[in-house]
């Protein structure tokens, strides 16, 4: 509004600026009211500029000086005839009009708006104009108050709409941000606390050193996880070393890793974590259900990614015919899916199972 506003005054200052050079330019008047009103536009359009909003009293200030004595001034002294409603004072008076009906609040519009209406009666009065012209700019007047409100009370109006709908966005990637948290939970749990826990209820012996480990750092994720701290402190492993993690783990339950890295590559923290967290559950699988306790696991650089395999010689199982479990869909897929990558699995009864993690996709 304050652009809309400053763009209507300008052509006004423009449109007299013009009048009194071709007609005025001899009578100092015309040029004292027209330098009054282009001094109190620029003092009120580069404080409200400053500010982000009018200043209520420099407001009234430009109604007084702009609205109500340039007129005078101008039909006065100035030498200007009052003969259309266009005259360059009478467009002053209805730019000060709707400066003051969107600067201003509830009746102090009313009032702003009488005011300049009794002021221009008066002039036109002693100007002797005819009654038409002076019925012509009163409305005038009066209709650039309330185009200009309406204008004013309708960008509001689309402004609290866009807050309102911004607020309910924001929530709702508030709330699927916890979801994704909760989910990220779940699926850490799944990996590490209810992969231990089954360990130990199928016969893995809880009390040998490593599974005793494995459980005390299973105990103090519990605890971050409580806290709602990330996972590992906040520092996440390089890719080789989250890997080695991953095997560490599941050798403590028993299971055998055969582990081959080549030219692994540095990568983000969120992916390096994804791909362990994946293998994590990928040699959890072969533990429970591929019926031996051999796994092959492999990374090696691939271009600007990275492709990781683990392998079993198991069971094996069709894969049409089997739904994928909640580890294979969550904590394998679903982690390569977030970060941009790739996760196909391949296996055959009696062939056993290859699970391969390519990233990027």
């Amino acid at each position: 509004m304050i652009l809309a506003t400053v763009m209507y005054r300008s052509s006004h200052i423009v449109v007299g600026l013009f009048t009194v050079l071709q007609h005025q330019r001899d009578r100092p008047a015309a040029w004292l009211a027209l330098g009054a009103a282009l001094a109190s536009s620029v003092t009120v359009y580069g404080t409200a500029v400053r500010r982000r909003e009018f200043s209520v009293p420099l407001v009234w200030l430009d109604v007084v000086v702009v609205g109500c004595l340039t007129p005078f001034v101008a039909y006065a002294w100035g030498g200007s005839a009052l003969s259309t409603p266009g005259d360059w004072p009478v467009l002053l008076g209805t730019s000060s009009s709707a400066v003051a009906a969107v600067s201003l609040e509830g009746w102090w519009v009313v009032g702003a708006v009488g005011l300049l209406a009794v002021a221009h009666l008066t002039a036109y009065r002693y100007a002797s104009a005819a009654s038409v012209v002076i019925g012509g700019h009163l409305i005038s007047l009066v209709s650039s108050a309330v185009l200009a409100w309406v204008f004013w009370w309708y960008l509001s109006r689309q402004g609290r709409l866009l807050d309102a709908a911004n607020a309910r966005a924001l929530e709702a990637e508030a709330r699927r941000a916890r979801y994704a948290e909760r989910l990220d939970h779940h699926r850490a749990l799944h990996d590490t606390v209810l992969a231990t826990l089954t360990a130990i209820a199928g016969g893995v012996d809880a009390s040998t050193p490593q599974v005793r480990e494995r459980c005390a750092r299973e105990a103090a994720y519990l605890r971050r996880l409580i806290q709602r701290t990330s996972e590992r402190d906040g520092r996440p492993l390089p890719l080789g070393a989250a890997l080695e993690d991953a095997v560490r783990s599941a050798e403590s339950l028993n299971l055998r890793v055969t582990a081959q890295y080549h030219a692994i590559p540095r990568l983000s923290p969120e992916v390096s974590a994804a791909l362990a967290d994946a293998v994590t559950e990928a040699l959890n699988n072969v533990r429970r259900h591929a019926g031996t306790n051999r796994a092959y696991l492999t990374a090696t650089g691939d271009g600007d990614g990275v492709l990781v395999t683990v392998v079993d010689r198991g069971a094996g199982f069709a894969p049409d015919r089997v739904d994928p479990g909640l580890g294979l869909r969550r904590s394998v897929h679903g982690r390569l899916a977030e970060v941009g990558g790739l996760a196909t699995l391949e296996s055959a009864p009696g062939e056993g199972v290859r699970v391969e993690l390519r990233w990027p996709r």
